[in-house]
């Protein structure tokens, strides 16, 4: 049976983050992706320009739609800008057959434009978290999912990780990739032990749009495929680093440009 993903998100306009992302990872990751867009952006690799939400009950719609019909085997979640639109997704989540659900808690874009209103934090906590298998918060997230500081260290970081089990995610992949250490470190953490760190060698570049959506997506993706969740984790680890070793090979825009998400595909002359 064909692996089916959905994606739950917002939509990039400039295609390097987002619907757009998710879409490109599901199937460089061998996986057929369906999409429910939550939020429209007028965005490119300079910023976000504006935002225009969908309506709660178009959201709600289309997750009918969707499930209904597809056999999905995984679900991510990403950009909810609304209280009302989480919501509306959380009661979509319940009423269907979603598989390992993924919640990638996108507050702000890598241009430094909010994505998620301050009102929302507290619904996203309490609505959606307790429903989602792994969230995916990186370091600046998290703190503000936590409301304190962004952590440091690997102390910090697995300290916190603790505190978001705690706000009843069953389990937390805490990035370290806004860190400035000379390591990438991500701490996988379900509360079984003392959790799975991966590290991989931090890449000098300036095309790192996208990289949460796309690392999120990828683990939802292992998922429908079959994959349990540290076996996904260290599978969508493994290919963002590659997305972004080979990022510049890409010429998009003239800010922060997208990681290559078809890096085993394309060739160089392609590109």
């Amino acid at each position: 049976m064909t692996a089916i993903a959905v994606t739950i998100a917002g939509s990039d306009s400039g295609g390097g983050a987002g619907i757009q992302a998710d879409l490109k990872s599901f199937s460089a990751n061998g996986v057929y992706g369906a999409s429910v867009l939550t939020a429209l952006t007028a965005q490119n690799t300079l910023g976000v320009s504006a935002i225009h939400d969908v309506p709660p009950e178009f959201v709600r719609a289309q997750m009918d739609a969707v499930f209904s019909d597809l056999k999905v085997k995984a679900t991510k979640i990403g950009m909810l800008s609304r209280v009302d639109i989480i919501e509306a997704v959380a009661s979509g989540l319940k009423a269907h057959e979603t598989g390992p659900v993924v919640l990638d808690p996108v507050m702000v874009a890598a241009s430094g434009d909010p994505l998620l209103a301050d009102s929302a934090v507290s619904g996203l906590i309490s609505v959606l978290v307790p429903l989602a298998d792994v969230i995916t918060p990186n370091l600046h997230e998290a703190a503000r999912m936590l409301e304190t500081d962004v952590a440091v260290d690997e102390a910090a970081m697995h300290a916190q990780a603790e505190r978001l089990l705690g706000l009843g995610a069953r389990s937390v992949l805490l990035k370290g990739g806004h860190g400035t250490s000379a390591e990438s470190a991500d701490l996988f953490l379900d509360g079984s032990g003392e959790g799975i760190w991966l590290r991989e060698t931090r890449i000098a570049t300036n095309n790192t749009h996208g990289t949460g959506c796309t690392l999120s997506s990828a683990i939802a993706a292992g998922l429908a495929r079959g994959m349990t969740l540290p076996e996904a984790v260290r599978a969508a680890k493994r290919y963002i680093q590659a997305a972004i070793a080979a990022a510049d090979q890409l010429e998009i825009g003239a800010g922060h440009g997208p990681v290559h998400h078809f890096y085993d595909f394309w060739s160089k002359q392609d590109v």
